[in-house]
């Protein structure tokens, strides 16, 4: 994986308004804010897409998201949020470092999302959940 402004933030090289940090973990503030609180949940380990993360490093962000999570929604008084995990440029990724976004959501203020939900059908629905479960 090439060099990005996250592996610099993990070495300090960076600064950050820092939350959280363990030896698998950073957590911090997000610059460019769609909210106030809007956190960066990262992996110290260097992988670009959430399907390339080892399972160690997903695991350990698995047990400290919910705690981070619950720690920005009581220092901003937001009573809802969203947590945003995108994989590749199409799916809209800038930096190519694995990230969750925290999302304190206040009214207007926060993530907005246009669901354009297609139609669904069973027989190519079954097929396909039997290719994924045996590629699981």
């Amino acid at each position: 994986m090439s060099e990005t402004i996250f592996s610099r933030i993990i070495r300090g090289e960076i600064p950050s308004h820092k939350v959280y940090e363990d030896d698998k973990v950073f957590a911090f503030l997000d610059i460019g804010p769609l909210s106030q609180g809007h956190t960066l949940v990262i992996p110290k380990e260097p992988a670009a897409t959430l399907d390339q993360l080892s399972d160690e490093s997903s695991a350990a962000i698995g047990r400290i998201l919910p705690r981070i999570c619950r720690a920005v929604m009581k220092a901003t008084g937001a009573a809802s949020f969203n947590v945003l995990q995108n994989n590749g440029k199409d799916a809209h990724q800038v930096v190519m470092h694995v990230h969750f976004h925290i999302i304190p959501k206040f009214g207007p203020r926060g993530l907005e999302i246009d669901w354009n939900p297609g139609p669904f059908d069973h027989a190519a629905g079954a097929e396909l959940a039997r290719k994924i479960a045996a590629a699981v």
